[in-house]
């Protein structure tokens, strides 16, 4: 079984809403993983972010260490290589993922609405973004903005998936608490620990992932239904987007949150093997509910989750992942 790849323009201007929102249900359901093209991302606010993070990843340690974060937030600013480990959220024992990373927080200023709301202060902490190279920090801002957007777009069409109205979810996005991670996978010098990935299995937290990547070995893999790992790339123009866990909850499985990872190279030490990806990772508001969507729950039968804030929910993954 493939990925599926869908065109979602018919559903953007409206020319054939239907077919692609049943095409999007279909893939969700057997996979929870698509392959996106039609999205109306700007190829250049792509390729400026992979290239200023590039950079910015090759200047000398102690530079990238300065933009580590000093507060609380742990989803801020730039965090070494091998620091965190995702298999962790899973409660899964392994040595800590072979990449670093570059986060962007929410790019709007909410900490005044839930400033009578303590839980919130986290989710809501100032960026810590880099401003070497010149240029980088517009750049990611730039990127967050339009996955921002195509995150709205998504959960659209996911809610006409759900037959439900089809801006059933904008008013628990108004306020969301996305994160912009900038993934770099370089070449190893050394061999891994045993078991140790480029990122160690997981699902991811969210309410989706919209994901850009670069082309190497070494990539992602999907947990598929046969019980088999599928190694696949995004071609040119095309997006992977992932359902995470909080979607997974709303629906009541009927939709899938789906194990994924990133294999390490077959040559350790391959140059080519260095490897790049952006990922939005869509959070609702903080105080959205999760729970039992209407649609997604037969006459008689009970929800299989206990309602939980997306706050809440973040909040204990992210815990998890910084436990290694």
């Amino acid at each position: 079984m493939d990925i599926p790849r869908i065109d979602i323009a018919p559903f953007l201007d409206g020319s054939a809403k239907q077919q692609v929102a049943e095409a999007v249900a279909s893939s969700c359901r057997d996979v929870g993983f698509l392959v996106i093209k039609g999205h109306g991302l700007d190829d250049t606010v792509l390729h400026n972010a992979f290239t200023l993070s590039r950079a910015f990843m090759d200047l000398p340690q102690a530079s990238k260490d300065r933009w580590h974060p000093k507060g609380s937030s742990k989803q801020r600013g730039y965090h070494g290589f091998a620091t965190r480990g995702l298999a962790s959220t899973m409660d899964s024992h392994i040595p800590p993922d072979l990449r670093e990373t570059v986060f962007l927080g929410p790019v709007d200023d909410h900490q005044d609405h839930y400033a009578d709301l303590s839980a919130a202060r986290d989710a809501y902490w100032p960026n810590t973004i880099p401003t070497e190279p010149p240029g980088i920090e517009a750049a990611l801002i730039d990127v967050y903005r339009g996955f921002e957007r195509l995150s709205a777009d998504l959960l659209r069409i996911f809610a006409v998936a759900l037959d439900l109205r089809e801006d059933h979810f904008a008013p628990l996005i108004d306020r969301h608490f996305s994160i912009l991670s900038c993934h770099h996978y370089p070449a190893l010098t050394t061999p891994p620990e045993p078991n140790q990935l480029r990122t160690g299995a997981h699902t991811d937290f969210g309410a989706m992932t919209i994901l850009a990547m670069t082309e190497a070995t070494g990539g992602l893999e999907v947990l598929m239904p046969d019980g088999e790992w599928s190694a696949f790339q995004a071609r040119e123009g095309e997006l992977v987007v992932n359902l995470g866990d909080m979607l997974a909850r709303w629906t009541n499985d009927r939709w899938v949150s789906t194990l994924h990872r990133v294999a390490n190279p077959a040559n350790l030490e391959d140059a080519m093997s260095r490897r790049q990806s952006i990922g939005y990772f869509m959070h609702p508001n903080f105080d959205a509910q999760i729970e039992c969507l209407p649609s997604c729950l037969d006459p008689g039968a009970q929800p299989r989750y206990a309602a939980i804030t997306a706050g809440e929910h973040i909040a204990m993954k992210i815990a998890k992942s910084h436990n290694v």
